[in-house]
């Protein structure tokens, strides 16, 4: 019997022996099957996360921040030990003292799951396990996961220390709001540091990995403070804050900048403007978008936001000045439903979320609120309600006539309700005196339907202070300095003038305006300056002055127009342009942008530059990946200069053209400013050279100006070309927009003569008819025009070109005190010519007028 007891129990002994040995070895077996294909854990020793990548000014200031995860990287020694434990109650309370995964825990896990008959499924990951579900596996809830998560987990634990473990884990970890790390969270939510948190504060971030939308702070506040105060709970039981701190914790509100307790981080930015959207869009080409959005690229911007702001200004003026001339209102098109406008509350929060343009220096969105016989009631985004309300009175809607359904134009309002309706959504701005500034009413604005852009770099080294790709990015995103290609029309022109005195013409050489004929595939194209006249054998130096179109021809046909295709290319005007003789007056479209780069090698002296928006940029860890400026400085190591001595900058970037020439063109381009189509609207204290562009029929019109350290340029034109309208041209359209920019930039940045290179000497001759003067000379007439030495310049009529044309030469020469509006000439067959031919395909297509 006793035998037999005891054969019972060995069997049974034997048989839990085997069934262990065999479910250890079945566990083993699964484990190493597992084990096999998993990823490497080591890759997490050498992890880089996506990060901000952030735009600073020249200043320093962080102008604007790109992120596909927007997650700012905070080290582990950089983490409070506040922050380190709320994470640490709320996740993983043993994280200290286990292996990877918490044996206690699962068993629990287990446990609730059988009791809830699979209802009541619970994690019991630790954080070393979802650090290796977040890096290397996917969030599949499933058994084949969990096991790779162990056997990751255990491996992960001789790899790395704690410390490094959860550094990782609060870097990685998503908290909703596009936010991924605590760092990035503490300022979405709080717009604070992580050492500036309260506990409570660090307990709401650590209720959110579960499910952030679950715990969103102004959509599900009970929920969310709920979880927050389980979290200091747990805090304090973990020794981490102690009663006092957390009944404090538990007692305070949940406030955030969701709710509207704090502003937003975004709000001590400036809004998102051209200039550094166009930064965004140049760097993901060069680096690619991957890099740029989660690289956490330190960028150091050219950007003077001083100047930006003016570019902006004096763009917007001169779009606007030009839109309310036509008198034509086109509003916004939107509107306030009107059951929300009995309610302020309502309209406001109706007004807030409608999409228009917000970034409009002293705009405001308003919604009309009633209207009465001659006036219209508004409220106002951001402006309190008064007693006596807002209004839009009757003389502020004078100047302006609304188009119909049917395209056509009504009226010249008379009063508010003319051109406006109860709920329409506009945009006002204030009227203030110009003695004391004092509040005089509100105004009517709209933002134009006519674009235009503006650039300004420096002349020398190619940084771009300022640029603005149109009237508002909020309304527009295109960037029309950079993205838009149109004609140049006669802004072109000096880079014919710089072919031709490269080939041994001189400011004083004559050249025959008068009327060409030329043959081309479409039909005869017959060219013609802008006041339809001809004026017979000129000067070099007042063809470019009065942009005369005729002169330009001839001189092109004289050169070749392959040498002016390789010109325009040399300066970057153009990858490639196509020797069509239309395309020396501005035909062939190019950018604003390439444009103002060509100028400022005119400005310089004739050497290289590359334009560019960004100085330096960085990677992750500081080291520098890109340097703008190649320049040597000799002097910069130096510890002291001598009193009043410029540290010396070697340059070695490569001449386009002559520095002879260019000083040349520099001369000829400021008689455009001081008497010829720009002397009407710029004015600056320092001397100032350019060239203005109007296409035909006035489609796109231009200035591009420099002084001897700035150039600026300015175009203005429909997004979709069509005439600008009578009297519109570049002088007179996008000369006060360069004038007014300038005004502010020559305060900032001076300006002085144009360096007169080495290797030449002046004679003064006559501008009129390009003959030698007296070394005395002295008059209107009278310009010291730059001579290479040893030249022997040819002047008067002996230096006569025609361009191979032969026409005209018996045409008298441009007189004293004429202008383009001169009496009527005669031609070399002894006809009279006042008008040219209408327009056709030639003049159609041909760019520049003036």
């Amino acid at each position: 019997m006793f035998r037999t007891i005891l054969s019972f129990f060995g069997a049974v002994f034997s048989f839990v022996t085997i069934g262990i040995a065999m479910g250890a070895a079945m566990i083993g077996a699964v484990f190493w099957m597992y084990a096999r294909d998993l990823p490497s854990h080591e890759e997490l020793a050498t992890y880089t996360p996506k990060t901000i990548s952030r735009i600073y000014s020249g200043q320093g200031r962080l102008i604007d921040e790109f992120a596909e995860e927007r997650r700012l990287y905070a080290p582990a020694d950089e983490i409070p030990e506040l922050v380190k434990g709320a994470f640490i109650s709320a996740e993983d309370k043993n994280f200290y003292s286990h292996n990877g995964y918490d044996a206690r825990g699962i068993i629990a896990a287990a446990i609730d799951a059988v009791k809830s008959r699979g209802k009541n499924v619970r994690g019991a990951s630790t954080i070393t396990q979802q650090v290796m579900k977040n890096f290397l596996l996917s969030g599949d809830r499933t058994g084949e996961r969990k096991i790779k998560e162990l056997i990751l987990a255990t491996r992960i634990e001789d790899t790395l220390s704690k410390d490094r473990i959860l550094e990782l884990y609060l870097n990685e970890i998503f908290l909703g709001q596009n936010s991924y790390g605590v760092a990035a969270a503490a300022q979405t939510y709080f717009n604070k540091t992580l050492a500036e948190l309260a506990p409570a504060e660090a307990a709401y971030l650590a209720a959110l990995p579960k499910a952030p939308s679950t715990y969103h702070p102004v959509r599900q506040k009970e929920r969310a403070l709920e979880r927050r105060n389980f979290v200091l709970r747990e805090m304090n039981e973990n020794g981490y804050i102690d009663d006092a701190a957390y009944a404090l914790a538990t007692a305070a509100p949940l406030k955030t900048v969701q709710n509207g307790d704090y502003p937003p981080f975004r709000q001590s930015l400036p809004p998102r403007d051209y200039f550094t959207d166009e930064i965004r869009r140049q760097l993901s080409e060069d680096f690619g978008e991957g890099e740029f959005f989660g690289g956490g690229l330190t960028i150091r911007a050219t950007v003077d936001p001083d100047m930006q702001q003016q570019a902006a200004r004096a763009l917007r003026d001169g779009l606007e000045k030009y839109d309310r001339g036509r008198g034509v209102w086109r509003g916004t098109g939107k509107t306030v439903a009107l059951e929300h406008l009995a309610d302020e509350a309502r309209w406001r929060a109706a007004l807030a979320g409608t999409d228009v343009a917000r970034d409009i220096e002293g705009w405001a969105p308003a919604v009309v609120l009633e209207l009465s016989n001659s006036a219209a009631r508004i409220g106002i985004e951001g402006v309190a309600k008064d007693s006596d309300g807002h209004w839009i009175v009757a003389k502020d809607v004078t100047w302006a006539r609304k188009r119909r359904a049917d395209g056509s134009l009504g009226p010249r309002a008379q009063k508010a309700s003319d051109l406006l309706a109860v709920g329409d959504v506009v945009h006002v701005r204030e009227m203030r005196s110009d003695e004391d500034g004092s509040f005089i009413r509100w105004t009517l604005r709209q933002v134009p339907e006519v674009q235009g852009g503006f650039v300004a770099m420096d002349v020398n080294t190619g940084r771009v202070i300022a640029m603005q790709g149109g009237f508002s990015y909020q309304d527009s995103v295109f960037n029309r300095a950079t993205q838009a290609t149109r004609q140049p029309g006669s802004s072109f022109k000096p880079f014919v003038y710089a072919a031709a005195l490269d080939s041994g013409f001189t400011p004083a050489t004559i050249v025959i305006d008068a009327p060409i004929e030329v043959e081309t595939g479409e039909g005869i194209w017959r060219p013609r300056n802008a006041s339809n006249k001809f004026y017979g054998p000129t000067p070099l130096r007042t063809g470019i002055e009065r942009s005369r179109n005729l002169m330009t021809v001839r001189l092109a046909q004289e050169i070749g127009m392959d040498l002016v295709a390789g010109y325009a290319e040399r300066f970057g005007v153009y990858d490639r342009m196509d020797p069509f003789l239309a395309n020396a007056l501005g035909s062939q479209e190019t950018t604003l942008y390439k444009m103002v780069a060509a100028y400022a090698m005119f400005a310089n002296g004739g050497e290289r530059v590359e334009p560019t928006l960004v100085d330096r940029v960085q990677d992750r860890w500081g080291r520098t990946i890109y340097r703008h400026d190649p320049r040597i400085c000799e002097d910069c190591r130096t510890a002291s200069l001598s009193p009043g001595a410029a540290p010396t900058i070697l340059s070695n970037r490569p001449r386009v053209i002559n520095a002879i020439t260019a000083y040349q063109l520099s001369s000829m381009m400021r008689g455009v400013v001081e008497r010829g189509t720009a002397s009407g609207s710029v004015h600056l204290p320092v001397p100032t050279a350019g060239k203005t562009g109007t296409t035909n029929e006035a489609k796109d019109v231009w200035f591009i100006g420099f002084t001897s350290n700035i150039v600026a340029g300015c175009y203005i034109g429909y997004d979709r070309p069509e005439p600008l309208g009578r009297g519109a041209s570049g002088g007179g359209m996008c000369g006060p927009v360069f004038n007014s920019f300038m005004t502010e930039a020559t305060k900032k940045f001076g300006g002085g003569e144009f360096k007169v290179p080495p290797g030449g000497h002046f004679i003064k001759i006559d501008r009129f008819s390009g003959e030698r003067l007296p070394d005395d000379a002295e008059g209107e007439n009278v310009v010291a025009e730059y001579f290479r030495d040893g030249e022997e310049p040819v002047f008067g009529l002996a230096a006569l070109i025609d361009g191979g044309f032969a026409m005209g030469s018996n045409l008298p020469l441009f007189a004293p005190g004429e202008s383009d509006d001169g009496t009527e000439v005669t031609t070399s067959t002894g006809k009279k010519a006042t008008v040219g031919p209408k327009a056709s395909f030639g003049t159609l297509s041909s760019g520049g007028l003036y």
